[in-house]
C-alpha cells in the first residue's frame, strides 16, 4: 500500500487518500473468489492486479486528470470522496459482517530459531520483498519506467523529449491502485475483514511514506522496516493497544526532525 502511495505522489504529486479503500477492496475480492469460487487466496493476486490497475487507470482518465494541477486541497477532497464511495458500496454488497478466509495455509506454523512463526506472516514479508525488487527493476530498467521517473522528475522536459506524460499518468496511478488492491489481497491472510478494514492501515502508510521519502520507493522499504522494529520493541515496555501510538509518534517526529525523510535527508547530506 505505501509503495502505492509513493509512485502516486512521485509522479503526479497528489496524495491518495482513495488507497485504504481499494486496499479494503482488494481484500474483499480476495475472499469473495474464494468463498463464492474456491479459488486459491495465493492465485486471487492474478485477478486482483490487472482488475485494479484497470480501475485504476480509468479513475485517472475520468476524474484524477480534471484535477491535476489545482490546488492540493481539491484532489484531497475528491480522492477522499472516492474512499467514501468504494466503502459504502462494500457495505451494499457484502454488510458490515466480518469475512475471514479459514484453510490450512492461513493456519499453517513453523518452526525456525526455536520460534513458531505463522507461514501466512512469512509469505507476505516474502511478498513484500519480491514486489519491492520488482518495482524498482521496472521504474530503472525498462523504458516506461524510465519515462514514469523522468516524468516524476519534471513533466515538462519529458513533454519536450517526446514521453507521452498524460499516458505516464494513468499508467502510474493505475500501478498505484493496483498495489493496494495487492496489498489488501494479501492482508486478507492476515485479517478479518469488514468494510472499515484498512483505515488504521492507511495512517500507518502515510507515516511509512513520510518516513522514507514521499518520492523514494526504497525509502518506503527503509520505513516500513523501521516502523515495525520500531512497534515489535515498542510492544514490550507498552500495552497491545497503544501500538498504533508509535506510528504517530514516529510521524510527528520524523515531520519536526527529517521532513525530507530517510533517504531526502541522506541525499541532502550527500550533496552537503
Amino acid at each position: 500500500m505505501s509503495y502505492g502511495l509513493a509512485l502516486v505522489y512521485g509522479v503526479l504529486k497528489i496524495i491518495n487518500l482513495a488507497n485504504a479503500g481499494f486496499l479494503m477492496l482488494g481484500a474483499y475480492v480476495t475472499w469473495w473468489l474464494f468463498a463464492t469460487f474456491g479459488v486459491d487466496p495465493l492465485l486471487a493476486p492474478l485477478v486482483v492486479i490487472p482488475l485494479f490497475f484497470a480501475i485504476g487507470w480509468a479513475l485517472e482518465r475520468t476524474l484524477v486528470r480534471r484535477v491535476l494541477g489545482a490546488e492540493p486541497i481539491i484532489s484531497l477532497l475528491l480522492l477522499f470522496g472516492v474512499w467514501l464511495v468504494v466503502q459504502s458500496l462494500a457495505y451494499v454488497i457484502w454488510t458490515g459482517d466480518s469475512r475471514s478466509i479459514e484453510n490450512g495455509f492461513v493456519e499453517a506454523t513453523v518452526k525456525i530459531a526455536g520460534m513458531q512463526l505463522a507461514v501466512p506472516r512469512i509469505y507476505v514479508f516474502v511478498m513484500s520483498a519480491v514486489t519491492i525488487a520488482a518495482l524498482q527493476l521496472f521504474l530503472t530498467r525498462t523504458q516506461l519506467g524510465r519515462a514514469i521517473r523522468a516524468t516524476a522528475q519534471d513533466r515538462d522536459a519529458a513533454r519536450m523529449v517526446g514521453i507521452d506524460v498524460d499516458r505516464v499518468y494513468g499508467i502510474a496511478f493505475g500501478l498505484g491502485i493496483a498495489l493496494a488492491g495487492f496489498g489488501g489481497s494479501l492482508l486478507s491472510l492476515l485479517f478479518s475483514i469488514t468494510p472499515d478494514f484498512g483505515r488504521s492501515l492507511s495512517l500507518k502508510s502515510f507515516c511509512i511514506v513520510v518516513l522514507g521519502g514521499l518520492d523514494s520507493i526504497v525509502g518506503v522499504a527503509f520505513g516500513a522496516i523501521s516502523l515495525a522494529l520500531a512497534e515489535a520493541f515498542g510492544v514490550r515496555y507498552m500495552p497491545a493497544s497503544l501500538q498504533n501510538l508509535i506510528s504517530f509518534v514516529v510521524l510527528v517526529v520524523v515531520l519536526v526532525a527529517l521532513p525530507k525523510g530517510i533517504v531526502g535527508t541522506l541525499r541532502a547530506l550527500r550533496r552537503g
